[in-house]
């Protein structure tokens, strides 16, 4: 699907875009691989160990439209992994997450539609359902915009989708890098803000297969859920460093217990497939019309009970400490 192909991540020099990039690289040969980020230093950095031929790399911001419009020019697919992502940040800063994560989902958006990208697929975040901080009230507005712009194109063949998952092992700035930090320094105790506190967990590499493979699947207008582990944070403290104590500290400004992907309010729009759901649109198409209880490579899908949610404090999958091992020896891979 994606050789000879020319592909623009936006954000490319994130963790998602690196493991996305190495994925790319070993798996297909594509015509170009845009990397769009804002950091000079991260793309120098990155092209240190990623140079193929076929990789370009764009300094931009995706506040910059007549930037963004000028990245998208011959590209046929765009993976959108650029945002603010720190709950605490955005609640200090609040503006400045509303400008990156809502009006550059509008860039992104307007600058595939005005270049006839294919298919362009927006990765969003469990915060965005049911959201009580900012960070995840911009990622539903940006699932919104994502979701109605399949409206936006009138006869265009562009179409958009979303893929929303739960926390990434050891992703920058997530609670696993902080966890081994406090211990290689020594630290004499855990923190952890709740003892109730859980989460769903994935890896890049789970979460990279999963956004390729809807790229497949995908009519527009989806959100797409992989079916993940949940972890108790108190499990992972304990996993991680067996003799040291806990300390509960108490919740960040904007966290939450537990984290929702599939909202009880959702549930007459949500369907269940082997290994996903997906959420579809409330709102109808013009000139579109699609079974999405099959999707395009012939997956079945069926409707889930009314009030269902998908819940990380209910999923039916915990890990154990062993599993949470497991999972860190297979994102180091």
């Amino acid at each position: 699907m994606f050789d000879n192909k020319t592909i623009l991540i936006t954000g490319g020099t994130g963790s998602f875009g690196k493991k996305y990039t190495k994925t790319i690289l070993e798996r297909y040969s594509p015509k170009r691989l845009i990397i769009y980020s804002r950091d000079e230093l991260k793309q120098y950095e990155m092209q240190q160990e990623f140079n193929a031929p076929c990789m370009r790399y764009f300094i931009g911001d995706v506040r910059d439209p007549e930037r963004m419009t000028q990245a998208m020019n011959g590209v046929d697919f765009v993976i959108h992994a650029a945002a603010l992502k720190q709950v605490p940040a955005a609640e200090y800063n609040p503006m400045e997450c509303i400008k990156t994560n809502v009006h550059g989902a509008e860039n992104v958006i307007r600058a595939a539609i005005a270049n006839n990208v294919e298919k362009v697929i927006a990765l969003s975040t469990d915060k965005a359902a049911a959201p009580i901080n900012l960070y995840g009230a911009t990622k539903l507005a940006s699932d919104k915009l994502f979701v109605a712009a399949n409206n936006m194109v009138g006869k265009g063949k562009t179409r958009f989708a979303v893929v929303r998952y739960g926390n990434v092992v050891g992703s920058r700035g997530s609670v696993v890098p902080f966890f081994k930090k406090l211990i290689a320094d020594g630290t004499d105790h855990i923190p952890v803000t709740h003892d109730e506190m859980t989460r769903f967990w994935i890896t890049l590499q789970q979460g990279v297969d999963f956004v390729l493979k809807n790229f497949a699947r995908m009519f527009g207008g989806e959100i797409f859920i992989p079916k993940i582990p949940s972890v108790r944070i108190t499990d992972l403290a304990s996993a991680y460093a067996p003799d040291l104590p806990i300390k509960i500290i108490g919740i960040r400004p904007g966290e939450k217990l537990h984290e929702i992907m599939c909202p009880a309010d959702d549930s007459h729009l949500t369907l269940e497939f082997d290994d996903h759901y997906v959420i579809c649109p409330s709102i109808k198409f013009h000139n579109q019309e699609h079974n999405y209880s099959r999707n395009l490579i012939d997956e079945i899908g069926k409707p889930v009970a009314q009030g269902y949610e998908y819940h990380s404090g209910t999923n039916p999958h915990f890990l154990t400490e062993e599993e949470i091992l497991d999972f860190d020896r297979l994102a180091a891979e």
